[in-house]
């Protein structure tokens, strides 16, 4: 008589079909795609939004704003949630919520529906992303399975921001601006039935949730934001806007506070205590102000006043993609040689020509002229930081604090994205209000009486006196764009100071770190 081999039973919480790799590299793959390509698919179908949901400029900055700072605002409490919850089951939850925050927002009818999506979508985003790289580590073994794993899932963060572009302006353009956020549902649900059978889970470690610290600092720079963009509406003087410059104060003395005191805090306030390391979230913080403020004016550029298609929008940013790669790269290559200073002081002067040369934009510019000449100079500046900027932030430091250093690296680039374009729309509201005062004599001289009963009902001037407005408001922003490119140049010249010592960490780690901060 013949006996069965015995049946092994199964590790909780492992995957139903391990032994595929691919797969599971491909499910954390594809999360990190959706989450960053979110960022650029939205901007191209912007126009049409606020055509859509009646959204002024001003207001539409939230559109971007409220993602990228719920999703800055609670990047470390994600990573810290599967730490001690387990980092599939958080994951799952993550592009749930993901998932779920992109239906309502393809739904909206309102602008308060699609912005209160914008707000989900951010936090599914913050619990999925770091999670989906924390991954990694406990799906594949360290060594060159790990590594490729590491250069594919750079690959999808350096790359996703271009897919975005093409993405959203095919969307946009063939289908709907609501598909820019529908597309993201089948690709969710596929992500969550296939994450339990080809991801295991994580051992959970104890610790703490800041939540405390994650509700003081995302609500107090909401305030400030939201302070910006209300000047640029009501003037400085308003009481509202007074009242949320004042909020925001309180909210984020009471976070530094709170962190300075916690046991386990969402932003280890000892990262600060390195100059080095403090220098590159500055310069991090500088520059991805100006960045997303710049694409943000350039899509309502292209189309708005170019007359681009959405296609020829998200085509017409690919070069600067491209040259971002080249800065990548070669500051990748050549780091462990110059150190990082070399490459920060280049990419600012370069990031600042690049911004001052867009402050001369006009309704005359052409695309060569005014937006691909400077955007190509801009782009290769930022290339040749990205790769720098994430090296000397996780310099000096245990590998045990490695992924709070870099996290609060992307958190400074979310958060600092939604202050600087809150900062450069008070500039642009108020230089367009002027130049409005300025063009409506013309068009009241020139006007057809078609174009009169237009503007009695929408107060919007059209072409070609609108499109002076719109040209003279966005110079006016890059303004204060170029003086934060300054800020991130006297930075890396004055603060940045790497030992020679450091070199050999940097030989070491190069490789890994190739792509921009997600």
């Amino acid at each position: 008589m013949t006996t069965s081999p015995p049946i092994q039973e199964q590790k909780p919480g492992a995957a139903r079909r391990s032994g595929r790799p691919g797969i599971a590299l491909a499910v954390i793959a594809a999360c990190q795609l959706m989450v960053v390509l979110d960022a650029t698919i939205v901007n191209i179908a912007l126009p049409h939004i606020q055509d859509a949901l009646d959204f002024s400029t001003t207001d539409l900055t939230w559109v971007v704003s409220s993602y990228t700072l719920t999703f800055g605002g609670l990047l470390l409490l994600g990573g810290r949630a599967g730490d001690i919850l387990g980092r599939r089951r958080v994951f799952m939850t993550g592009i749930l919520l993901f998932t779920f925050a992109s239906l309502l927002g393809g739904l909206a009818q309102e602008p308060w529906q699609l912005l209160a999506a914008r707000v989900l979508q951010g936090m599914g985003g913050a619990i999925a992303s770091p999670t989906s790289l924390a991954l990694i580590t406990t799906t594949f073994a360290e060594g060159p399975q790990r590594n490729r794993a590491f250069g594919v899932f750079a690959a999808v963060s350096a790359g996703g921001g271009a897919i975005g572009l093409l993405a959203g302006g095919m969307l946009t353009e063939w289908l709907d601006w609501r598909w820019v956020l529908f597309v993201n549902v089948p690709i969710g649900v596929l992500i969550a039935v296939l994450a339990p059978l080809y991801i295991s889970e994580s051992e959970r470690h104890t610790g703490r949730f800041d939540i405390l610290g994650a509700l003081t600092s995302t609500t107090g720079m909401a305030a400030l934001v939201y302070g910006f963009i209300r000047a640029a509406d009501e003037g400085w003087r308003d009481d509202l806007t007074i009242g949320s410059f004042a909020a925001a104060l309180v909210l984020l003395v009471a976070f530094v506070r709170i962190e300075s005191r916690a046991a386990d805090p969402i932003t280890p306030l000892r990262m600060f205590a390195d100059r080095n390391r403090s220098g590159t979230y500055v310069i991090m913080l500088s520059l991805a102000a100006a960045m997303f403020g710049m694409f943000f004016y350039i899509v309502l550029f292209v189309q708005n006043v170019l007359g681009y298609s959405p296609i020829q929008a998200g085509l017409a940013f690919l070069p600067v993609t491209v040259v971002i790669a080249l800065g990548a790269g070669l500051s990748q290559r050549f780091l462990p040689v110059l150190g990082p200073k070399p490459f920060m002081i280049a990419g600012s002067t370069l990031a600042m020509t690049g911004l001052a040369w867009q402050a001369l934009i006009s309704s005359d510019s052409t695309y060569v002229s005014g937006v691909l000449g400077p955007m190509l100079v801009f782009g290769f500046g930022m290339g040749l930081n990205f790769v720098t900027l994430t090296l000397t932030a996780v310099s000096g430091i245990g590998p045990h604090e490695a992924g709070a250093a870099s996290g609060l690296l992307n958190t400074m680039q979310q958060v600092g994205g939604s202050l600087g374009l809150s900062i450069l729309t008070t500039v642009f509201g108020t230089a367009s209000k002027n130049e409005v005062q300025k063009q409506l004599p013309k068009f009241l001289a020139d006007g057809s009486a078609e174009q009169k009963a237009e503007f009695a009902k929408t107060r919007q001037l059209p072409a070609p006196w609108g499109h002076d407005v719109l040209a003279h408001g966005i110079s006016a922003a890059f303004i204060p764009a170029a003086a934060m490119a300054v800020l991130a140049l006297a930075t890396a010249w004055f603060v940045i100071r790497v030992r020679k010592s450091d070199l050999d960490a940097l030989a070491g780690t190069a490789q890994a770190a190739g792509a921009p901060a997600g």
